[in-house]
């Protein structure tokens, strides 16, 4: 059974709805708390705005105060003296007992009271101490400051939260009092209910909405990805590397991948290509030295006396070579390196043309630098690179043939010239292919499988360097190569 949220699709649906989940809960709790802010202190203000009202009405302050006028419309105001006694209250708040003393007047005498932090909740206009003093009004006069608190008072049964505000006052006569205005906060509870009950609603809108967008934005998004998934399942299963995945025109990331997919399924076919073709060509070159060792071996099974070991010999030989020759290239293909040693790359120069100065019919010419780095390599594999562009040469050769080792800064240049008919510039690149023979007419066994210089670019380009073919300063061919020294 496939796993839920399997697909890339499903997984960004659902990250994607859980992160606009977690915001709007976010945003949601902040814009909660702002209102609720906002509304607490907007009751506050009315709270303080009425007690201040009452406190510096005329009626008060000349110590009237059964007559004053207090607000019936929801609001509760409480008058209460210095004694602890009420002295007016609004209609809901009559004949009850004094609600709170968070603001207690001063006694008659004028004496200061200390009233703490903790008492002048959320003062407006008082001192930052922890404990502050304040002494009453002036006479006729009504206090600057102001405490807010948030109460519960319970009325008819129904109990309500309320914000109150304490101003003090003065009569002329010197009474100090206080009054007590509270709003209720119930509207504002409403409010903050209905709003929260809003966002409680929306959110599951939201990120089904969310969830739906991103799910057909990324089904959208990954359609190309799912052609070339498709096409790649169509030619693995044919086997077809002709064919190739659609490539969008977005210029994206699926682009890029579409294009890279195209580059790998050709380079796959140029290298199933280059098998096929290097197993026929074996074979074909198999065949020669096989067919022949065949025909020698019937005709001494007739005639005995006509057996030519000579021509048998040759045949055993040159077939060793071939079968050599396949083995080191099917090494190379499958990514041998070669050993990590350093090469005294003169010596081996000097040694392996000292073997060749007395039999071959054109001796090479030495030249090399004194002195000369050394690479870091296989000796074996850089003899057999040197053995065949040597071979290669004397057989091309008319007269010369010079070798030359140079050092060239970072790189150490091996030269194998001759002064022959050279190479062509359009064939420069094609005869480092397998199998490959410039000239055709040329029997097989004077010039070879043409797999000498194929290998010898491999192996090369297995140390790290180049090998590429000009023409000679005698008219011939040029071949050089190009190795990083030793560090």
């Amino acid at each position: 059974m496939p796993r839920p949220f399997a697909s890339v699709r499903s997984r960004a649906a659902l990250a994607a709805t859980l992160v606009v989940c977690v915001a709007l809960v976010a945003a949601g709790v902040a814009v909660v708390t702002v209102l609720r802010h906002n509304l607490t202190d907007r009751a506050g203000l009315q709270s303080e705005i009425t007690a201040r009202t009452v406190a510096g009405a005329q009626d008060a302050l000349n110590g009237d105060f059964g007559g004053l006028d207090l607000p019936d419309d929801g609001r509760l105001v409480q008058v209460v003296g210095s004694a602890h006694t009420v002295l007016a209250a609004g209609e809901d708040l009559r004949g009850r007992a004094v609600l709170t003393d968070f603001a207690p007047a001063p006694a008659p005498d004028n004496t200061p009271v200390t009233t703490t932090t903790s008492d002048r909740h959320g003062g407006r206009g008082g001192g930052d101490d922890d404990d502050a003093e304040y002494s009453s009004p002036p006479r006729g006069k009504v206090g600057t400051d102001v405490d807010h608190r948030t109460l519960t008072v319970t009325l008819d049964d129904e109990t309500h939260d309320y914000s109150f505000a304490a101003v003090q006052g003065t009569t002329y006569d010197g009474r100090t009092y206080t009054v007590y205005a509270g709003t209720s906060l119930a509207d504002e509870q409403a409010t903050l209910d209905q709003v929260t009950r809003a966002m409680l609603t929306g959110l599951p809108f939201l990120l089904v909405v969310v969830a739906a967008v991103t799910w057909a934005v990324t089904r959208r998004a990954l359609r190309p990805v799912e052609g070339i998934r498709a096409e790649m399942a169509e030619i693995t299963g044919s086997g077809d590397l002709a064919r190739r995945v659609p490539e969008p025109r977005s210029g994206d990331e699926v682009a890029r991948l579409a294009r890279t997919t195209n580059e790998t399924l050709a380079a796959l076919q140029r290298s199933v290509e280059r098998r096929h073709r290097f197993v026929a060509d074996a074979s074909h070159e198999l065949r020669s030295p096989i067919a022949a060792l065949r025909t020698h071996l019937e005709v001494a099974g007739q005639h005995p006396e006509l057996l030519d070991t000579t021509d048998l010999l040759h045949d055993v030989v040159r077939l060793q070579h071939l079968a050599t020759d396949l083995l080191l290239l099917a090494r190379l293909d499958a990514g041998e390196h070669p050993a990590d040693t350093r090469v005294d790359l003169a010596a081996l120069v000097r040694e392996e043309v000292a073997g060749r100065a007395v039999v071959e019919r054109v001796a090479p010419i030495v030249t090399i630098d004194d002195p000369v780095p050394g690479v870091r390599g296989s000796r074996s594999r850089l003899a057999r690179v040197l053995g065949n562009l040597l071979d290669n040469a004397q057989r091309h050769a008319a007269t010369t043939v010079n070798v030359s080792l140079v050092d060239d800064g970072d790189h150490v240049v091996l030269t194998v010239a001759d002064d022959g008919h050279g190479v062509e510039p359009a064939d420069r690149e094609r005869i480092f292919e397998r199998f490959v023979r410039l000239d055709e007419a040329r029997s097989r066994d004077d010039g070879g499988a043409g797999l000498g210089l194929a290998i010898a670019r491999d192996v090369v380009q297995r140390h790290g360097g180049t090998l590429t073919v000009g023409e000679a300063p005698g008219g011939g061919a040029s071949f050089r190569i190009r190795l990083p020294r030793a560090g």
